[in-house]
């Protein structure tokens, strides 16, 4: 009988891909997947340390499984991710829980499999950090769970240092994929019956920049698009310093890349996006929402917004909230700003109260709830395309997203995931639509 593994993963759509590049890992050794803890051979947490909910929750859940090795003492606890690469966190990691097996980070995730070897012909815990980044390891054989959509990364690390932000220490600095493996990867990914790609990176734009490849992200993108296939492309993140015009381009001259960019403000206010180190105003971001909106009238925006930033005044708030009013956006990952020790907004002077900090957030959510709400009440009447992606057993209905995100449902006698539907939207409950089937994709 086969061994078996579980994956708790934590974060962004990031580490959800390396995890799925880890359980391929698991999968070539012989392991496979089960749902449940309590029947696995290996446990592994893919953690993130971007906030420190993240981190409050991995430690929680690690820390519950002390029983369960009691029980079972030869299973295996490995946790790799953003927060074993952190400075300091293994120690924390040895002392807290001395049951975990394996350690290791961001930069040698490719080393999982000699780590788990090593460890089942030794007694002793194994821990290998990677410091320093290396070259970039191809993985043909990621084990994907999120079908019909496929994440495919165009890059590694960041070079940014915004002042808030973990990322750069654990993740290393901006390392680009050569455009042929990309291409490769999507071409296969299409070829398997994949209809969503999303290319990811710290900051898409600044692919090609570190002068690993000749090629910038609008040639990458517009190289993407020209796949021939049935498909849509997504990409993100970009910093708005680096977004240009010649990637609008590329969205005006192909129809299969989605009309939604994810461009993350962080604030409105000029002062906090200096101290934040964004390197952009408020103004040049607004220019690039209207250079977006000439080209594309029906393109949509995403955002993140941090609010209780060291500083940050009820002034710089409002600041935020009329920004928020002015672009419109389609929808917005709200934070609470996270104090990231070895970051240089974890010494500022003017940390901001938590009450305030409550009172922020909880102001701005509505006011971005209501945005959408009004967004969601445009669809009524109206034909969507989506494109299927799941079934919900509660609801009873099919779900997919059109390619502004928005979530629409539908019912379906017949298995449609991965099936682009137009649905005649009838329904809209906030951020979810409802509709009917007008047309399925052949």
């Amino acid at each position: 009988m086969a061994e078996k593994y579980h994956i708790v993963t934590y974060g962004c759509q990031m580490n959800v891909h390396e995890s799925e590049k880890m359980a391929g890992i698991l999968h070539q050794m012989g392991y496979e997947e089960t749902a449940k803890k309590e029947d696995a051979d290996i446990i592994l947490f893919n953690t993130c340390c971007i906030r420190e909910n993240a981190e409050n929750h991995a430690f929680g859940n690690i820390g519950a499984l002390k029983k369960l090795k009691k029980q079972k003492p030869n299973l295996l606890i490995a946790v790799g991710g953003c927060m074993t690469q952190e400075k300091g966190k293994t120690d924390i990691l040895k002392k807290k829980f001395p049951f975990i097996d394996i350690m290791f980070g961001t930069l040698n995730l490719e080393e999982l499999g000699n780590l788990i070897a090593r460890k089942k012909a030794q007694k002793k815990k194994v821990i290998e950090i990677r410091e320093k980044e290396g070259e970039i390891v191809e993985f043909d054989d990621a084990y994907r769970t999120s079908y019909p959509n496929a994440w495919v990364n165009i890059m590694y690390g960041c070079n940014n240092f915004c002042s808030y932000c973990i990322v750069p220490y654990v993740r290393g600095r901006e390392r680009s994929r050569k455009p042929e493996h990309i291409l490769n990867e999507v071409k296969k990914l299409v070829a398997a019956g994949y209809k969503e790609i999303t290319l990811l990176g710290q900051n898409v734009n600044s692919y090609g920049t570190d002068g690993k490849v000749k090629t910038s992200f609008a040639q990458l993108l517009d190289e993407v698009a020209s796949i021939e296939g049935k498909f849509r492309v997504r990409f993100m993140t970009s910093h708005p310093k680096d977004f240009t015009e010649d990637v609008v381009k590329v969205m005006e001259k192909h129809r299969k890349i989605c009309r939604l960019v994810h461009l993350p403000v962080q604030s409105g206010s000029n002062a906090i996006l200096q101290a934040m180190n964004r390197r952009y105003t408020r103004e040049k971001y607004l220019d690039e929402i209207a250079m977006l909106k000439s080209r594309l009238p029906e393109a949509e925006v995403t955002t993140d917004i941090i609010v209780g930033f060291p500083g940050e005044t009820e002034e710089d708030y409002l600041q935020t909230e009329d920004l928020v009013k002015t672009v419109d956006y389609a929808s917005a990952f709200t934070f609470v700003y996270s104090k990231r020790q070895g970051t240089k907004a974890a010494e500022m002077d003017g940390q901001i109260p938590e009450d305030i900090q409550k009172d922020r957030i909880m102001r701005l959510v509505e006011l971005v709830n209501s945005l959408t709400r009004k967004k969601s009440e445009k669809y009524l009447g109206k034909s969507v395309e989506i494109l299927c992606e799941d079934y919900d057993e509660k609801k009873g209905l099919y779900l997919g997203r059109d390619e502004f995100g928005r979530m629409g449902y539908f019912k379906s006698e017949k298995n449609l995931i991965g099936k682009f539907v137009t649905l005649k939207i009838n329904k809209a409950n906030g951020i979810s639509l409802f509709g009917e089937i007008e047309r399925i994709e052949d």
